[in-house]
């Protein structure tokens, strides 16, 4: 597996790439993740320590030295001439497929080996760059952008023995760029034991969070989860929490993880006065996120780019429900109000299905419910087969 976005680098790639390489691993099968390098500075952000980690994970991973990216400070760039290294690193593993997560440096090696040495590749098209882009690279026109996130994509769902997409809506996004090839559709799915919880832990992490924001003792709780940056649309849920408030005072939003635009949404928050009702985390190691999925009342999400949602479903899992703007990935998981309400952007109507949910327990008990019954159809192991099926299609699609 190529990715260019591996822990501790957080986000829906590096997840879906961890999660379906610790599940086949598990069920027999030989894994190599190929990602990059990050800095010590970056692993101590994220409380991080490639060596160890890596070294005591059940599939091998395999670090290519990395260099900065100019427009985004969170993410690297493998440094070119290391190609030798990575040829001899897969000569060395010998794949009978490569699957591509990503289109920058670590995407482009795969495809170059899988080409070099005639290995099937299967690419996931995981990222929508032609809405993406502009968030990283502002200074260059618009029009532009979208034409070279499209055609970066193109080269790999062209080349692909099999193509992947992790929604029903991506899949279409293929054929729009004149791609008439079958694409599988196949969302990242959720480890079972994820959500495992322990009471003296909720406690400490219960304690923790009330003593650096004494606000959120007592308080409803609403919960965003994932990147702090422009794409997440993070400033609508002020607009949410500001008419929230208006009914339930002692409301606050919290939003857990980290990001270039923490600094610019904080120093919004103060400028609209939301600063002694909006706390920011940074990251939370992942087993800790189910420590605040269950000490909230309502999990909100407003992202319009997101290709698959995944914290929606994570969230539901733990029984937390969730209010989203229905675009994208959202439509594909919630396919509606399960678990929840699917809601247009629009302030007044998103927090009148918060106030309904806060409000009525009787209603959250229901939600809640139906929550974890959705969120069921995200299981690892029953999405893993299909990752397989697509696997060796790509074998059996080269060996014509």
């Amino acid at each position: 597996m190529f990715t260019d976005a591996y822990f501790p680098r957080i986000n829906g790639v590096a997840m879906s790439v961890h999660s379906y390489a610790q599940e086949l691993s598990k069920i027999g099968h030989s894994v190599c993740v190929v990602c990059l390098e990050y800095t010590e500075e970056q692993q101590r952000n994220a409380l991080f320590d490639e060596k160890s980690r890596d070294q005591s994970s059940p599939f091998q991973v395999i670090r290519v030295p990395s260099t900065s990216v100019i427009f985004s400070k969170e993410d690297r760039m493998a440094r070119l001439y290391k190609w030798r290294f990575i040829k001899k690193s897969m000569d060395a593993f010998n794949p009978d497929v490569i699957h591509l997560n990503s289109e920058f440096t670590m995407g482009y090696f795969g495809a170059l080996y899988a080409r070099h040495r005639h290995v099937p590749y299967v690419f996931t098209f995981h990222t929508l760059w032609e809405d993406y882009l502009a968030n990283y690279i502002s200074f260059l026109p618009d029009a532009g952008l979208r034409k070279l996130g499209k055609s970066l994509v193109k080269f790999y769902l062209k080349r692909a023995s099999v193509i992947v997409a992790p929604t029903r809506h991506i899949a279409e996004v293929v054929h729009r760029y004149g791609v008439d090839r079958p694409v599988s559709i196949l969302p990242t799915g959720i480890p079972s034991g994820q959500n495992k919880y322990k009471l003296a832990r909720a406690l400490a992490v219960s304690g923790q969070l009330s003593k650096k924001f004494p606000a959120i003792k007592g308080a409803k709780v609403l919960l965003y989860v994932g990147r702090i940056v422009k794409e997440k649309n993070l400033s609508f849920l002020f607009d949410v929490l500001e008419k929230v408030q208006k009914t339930v005072p002692k409301t606050v939003l919290l939003l857990v993880g980290g990001g270039p635009y923490a600094e610019e949404l904080e120093a919004l928050a103060s400028s609209r006065g939301l600063s002694g009702s909006v706390f920011f985390t940074g990251y939370v190691p992942s087993k800790d996120l189910i420590y605040f999925y269950r000490m909230s009342q309502v999990f909100v999400f407003a992202s319009k780019t997101e290709t698959q949602g995944l914290v929606t479903v994570e969230a539901m899992l733990a029984g937390l429900p969730v209010v989203a703007v229905g675009e994208m990935g959202t439509v594909d998981v919630m396919q509606g109000d399960h678990g929840g309400y699917m809601v247009h952007e629009d302030a007044e109507e998103f927090s009148e299905k918060v106030l309904s949910l806060i409000q009525n327990a009787q209603l959250r008990k229901q939600k809640s419910e139906e929550a974890k019954q959705w969120g069921a159809k995200w299981s690892i192991s029953a999405l893993t087969p299909k990752l397989l099926a697509c696997y060796e299609n790509a074998i059996a699609v080269t060996e014509k």
